[in-house]
């Protein structure tokens, strides 16, 4: 392989890792405050993407304002979700949280399906991002740098809301003792809404540029990278911001790099990711950067 498809295929894979990471972000989140995973983030990520093409399609707004409301539209959803799936089985066993997001899962991909059809349709792209850039004697699209660029940006500022906002200290507090840090007179049950809103956010996020990537939407669209991205965050060690980067970016280029050097294993793909969430969960079941904790089922 010559050293100029080496870097092709490199920044294809901290294209595709990015994405996952800002996927495996929401779900270590919520799992951080509620040691729940929530399944139906992936759907978010659909739901982000279909905001997007009815915003420019149907409605004809302009490709920023579309997005910039898909993503206001899908964290509203996730406040919402969170309000009437969840926070009802807030002191029930956790399998029942589980078995409750399962069907919130199947419910947004079922209702899409009634609403959209399932027809897979086509996405607008803005002009700016179909054309080709040569770095380094490589043609890329802008599209292969800009995902990197911006998935940098929202980690930051979600690092910074995390840890120098009073916001983002309760957040900390909820996921060491949510009683306790009730009984400090912070509104929990809104910090767990924001915590949601944040999660959906990225999600629709990471939905609109995987849309733009993969120029099509269907309702079924969010389950594997969904279930990915939740490798991803195992990998890295769930509950862990640091470590969903991590683990996402690690599972792109584990991803593209077997592609690119083995060819012949193109149709076994997906399976690489799977094969990646057993050895972590034999070897070291916490992840990179997770910590050992207690299950209370």
């Amino acid at each position: 392989m010559s050293f100029e498809m080496f870097l092709q295929h490199s920044f294809n894979a901290l294209t595709l890792g990015s994405l996952y990471a800002l996927i495996a972000i929401g779900y270590t989140m919520v799992y951080g405050i509620l040691r729940l995973i929530n399944f139906a983030h992936g759907d978010i990520l659909m739901v982000g993407a279909y905001f997007v093409f009815f915003g420019t399609f149907a409605f004809g707004w302009p490709w920023a304002v579309a997005a910039i409301l898909a993503v206001a539209g899908s964290s509203l959803l996730g406040v919402v979700m969170e309000r009437i799936a969840y926070r009802p089985l807030r002191e029930a066993p956790r399998i029942s949280a589980l078995i409750s997001a399962i069907a919130v899962s199947f419910f947004i991909e079922s209702l899409a399906v009634v609403v959209f059809t399932g027809q897979p349709r086509p996405v607008l792209q803005p002009e700016w991002l179909v054309a080709d850039w040569q770095i380094w004697g490589v043609r890329i699209l802008p599209l292969t740098i800009i995902v990197p660029s911006i998935t940098i940006v929202l980690v930051a500022v979600l690092l910074y809301v995390v840890y120098k906002t009073k916001p983002g200290l309760a957040m900390r507090a909820i996921s060491k003792d949510i009683e306790t840090t009730r009984l400090q007179g912070v509104k929990v049950d809104n910090i767990i809404a924001l915590t949601f809103a944040i999660g959906s956010a990225l999600a629709a996020a990471s939905g609109i540029m995987w849309a733009l990537r993969y120029p099509q939407v269907h309702p079924y669209m969010g389950i594997m990278p969904g279930l990915k991205a939740f490798i991803a965050a195992v990998f890295g060690g769930i509950g862990s911001i640091q470590g969903a980067v991590i683990g996402g970016l690690a599972l792109g280029f584990v991803e593209i790099m077997t592609i690119a050097f083995m060819p012949e294993l193109s149709g076994y793909r997906d399976a690489f990711a799977f094969i990646l969430l057993v050895l972590v969960l034999i070897f070291k079941p916490t992840g990179l950067l997770g910590e050992s904790l207690e299950e209370k089922i």
